[in-house]
C-alpha cells in the first residue's frame, strides 16, 4: 500500500505506513478500553456501588455526548496540526480519566470522570484516525481505511473477554485501574513518538459555493430520509452492543459467556467489512441500506427469541455483528453514493448529529426501558422493530437525476 502513489517521497511513504500501524494499535485500545469494557462491567459496577445500572448506562452515554461535541474542535486541530498533537492530548486525558473511574467514590466523580473520558474519546475514535489516513493516503486512502476498520473491528473481540477476565481477579475498579495503564503503557507513547510529524493543512476550497449546493440537498426529502433511517439503524446497533451482557445474563448465562457473546460480534465486524466491497459492486444505494438494516433488524430479534444455546446465541452474535460492520462502512459512503463527494465534508456534518445523538442514547435507552418493559428481550424485541422501521424508511432515500461522483479509487 502506498501513500500519494503519485511521486510521494520515500519518507512520506513510510510515515503513512508507521502512521496506519500505530493507528490500528492505538484505536483498537481506545475503543477496547474506553467503549467495550463498558457493556461488561456496568453489571458489577452498578451491584457493588448500589447506583441503578439505568443511571451507571446513563452517565456512559453522556460520555458519548460530549464526544461527539468535543469532536468538532478536535477536527479543526487535527485538519490545522495534524493528528500527533491533538490523539497525544487525549490519551494524556484517558489515562486519569479511566483512573478516576476506577476509584469514584460516589456517582457524581464517576459521572465527571465519564465526562472527561468522552472527551478523550473524541481524539481516540475513529473520526481523527479517518482524518489522517486520508491525509497521508490520498488515492490510496480506501485501502487503508478498509485495513483500520478491520484492525480495529477486533476491539469487542480482544477487550470483552479480556475485561471479564481482569473483574474476575480484581472486581471492576482495579479493571479499571489496569486499563488506564494499558492506556499509559500503549497508547500515549505510540501517539507521541510513532505518528508522523510532518503535516500540511489542506485547503478549503470554496466555501460559498460549496454552501449553496449543500444546502439544496439537506432540504430534499432524500437527505432526510437517508438521516433518519440510519439513526435507527445505528441506535439498534448500538444499544444491542451495550445491553446484549444484561440480556444473556437475564437468561441465566454467566458474565463470562455474555462476554465471549460479545466478543464474538467483533469477528463479525470484520466478516461484514470484508463483505461490504463485493456487496457495494452487487447492490444499488437504495437496495444496499434496505438490506443492511434489515439485516440488523432479524438478528437483533433473533437475539430476543433465542433462548440458547450458547452455541447457537454465538452465532447469532457474529451475524449481528456482520451486520453492524457493514452498517459501519454504510455510513461512511451513504452520501457519496446519493450526491458524490463535491460536498461531502458539509453533508457528512449534517447527517451525523442525528447520529452522534442515537449513539449516545442508545446505551442509556437499554437499561432505562428494561423496567417498564419487563426485561432486557422485550427492549430487544423494541430494538428490532425499530431497525425494521429504517429499512421501511430506506426506499425514501432515493435520489431522481442526481448526477453520483464516482470516489477516485487507488
Amino acid at each position: 500500500m502506498s501513500a500519494r502513489v503519485s511521486g510521494a517521497p520515500a519518507s512520506t511513504v513510510v510515515g503513512a505506513r508507521r502512521g496506519l500501524v500505530t493507528l490500528c494499535v492505538t484505536v483498537t485500545t481506545g475503543y477496547g478500553v474506553l467503549f467495550y469494557a463498558f457493556p461488561v462491567l456496568a453489571p458489577s459496577i452498578a451491584a457493588d456501588t448500589g447506583w441503578s445500572l439505568a443511571v451507571v448506562t446513563a452517565l456512559f452515554s453522556a460520555s458519548q455526548v460530549v464526544a461527539g461535541l468535543t469532536g468538532i474542535p478536535v477536527g479543526r486541530w487535527v485538519q490545522a496540526r495534524g493528528p500527533r498533537p491533538a490523539m497525544t492530548a487525549a490519551a494524556v486525558i484517558a489515562v486519569p480519566a479511566v483512573a478516576a473511574i476506577a476509584l469514584a467514590p460516589n456517582p457524581w466523580v464517576f459521572a465527571a470522570a465519564w465526562l472527561v473520558a468522552g472527551a478523550a474519546m473524541a481524539g481516540l475514535f475513529y473520526p481523527p484516525a479517518f482524518a489522517a489516513l486520508t491525509h497521508w493516503y490520498g488515492e490510496a486512502k480506501v485501502r487503508a481505511l478498509t485495513a483500520l476498520t478491520l484492525v480495529a473491528g477486533l476491539a469487542s473481540t480482544v477487550f470483552a473477554p479480556l475485561t471479564a477476565f481482569l473483574e474476575g481477579a480484581w472486581g471492576w475498579r482495579g479493571t479499571y485501574l489496569v486499563l488506564a495503564l494499558v492506556l499509559s503503557a500503549v497508547v500515549v507513547p505510540l501517539h507521541a513518538f510513532a505518528l508522523p510529524r510532518h503535516w500540511a493543512p489542506s485547503g478549503t476550497g470554496q466555501p460559498g459555493e460549496s454552501r449553496r449546493g449543500a444546502r439544496a440537498v439537506v432540504r430534499s426529502r432524500a437527505f432526510w430520509a437517508l438521516a433518519a433511517s440510519l439513526t435507527l439503524g445505528s441506535f439498534t446497533v448500538h444499544a444491542v452492543v451495550v445491553n446484549l451482557v444484561p440480556l444473556l445474563q437475564e437468561r441465566g448465562f454467566g458474565t463470562t459467556e455474555a462476554a465471549w457473546a460479545l466478543g464474538v460480534g467483533g469477528i463479525g465486524q470484520v466478516l461484514g467489512r470484508l463483505a461490504y466491497a463485493p456487496l457495494e459492486r452487487r447492490t444499488g444505494p437504495v437496495t444496499r441500506t434496505l438490506a443492511v438494516l434489515g439485516a440488523c433488524a432479524v438478528t437483533t430479534l433473533l437475539l430476543a427469541l433465542l433462548p440458547g444455546p450458547l452455541g447457537l446465541v454465538l452465532t447469532v452474535a457474529v451475524l449481528a455483528g456482520t451486520a453492524r460492520g457493514i452498517l459501519t462502512l454504510l455510513h461512511a459512503t451513504a452520501v457519496s453514493d446519493r450526491w458524490g463527494t463535491t460536498h461531502y465534508a458539509t453533508l457528512n456534518a449534517v447527517m451525523h448529529t442525528p447520529l452522534m445523538l442515537a449513539v449516545a442514547l442508545a446505551p442509556w435507552a437499554g437499561a432505562a426501558l428494561a423496567g417498564p418493559l419487563g426485561g432486557y428481550t422485550a427492549v430487544f424485541v423494541a430494538l428490532g422493530a425499530l431497525a425494521a422501521l429504517g429499512a421501511v424508511v430506506a426506499p425514501a432515500t432515493r435520489t431522481e437525476g442526481t448526477r453520483v461522483q464516482e470516489p477516485s479509487r487507488a
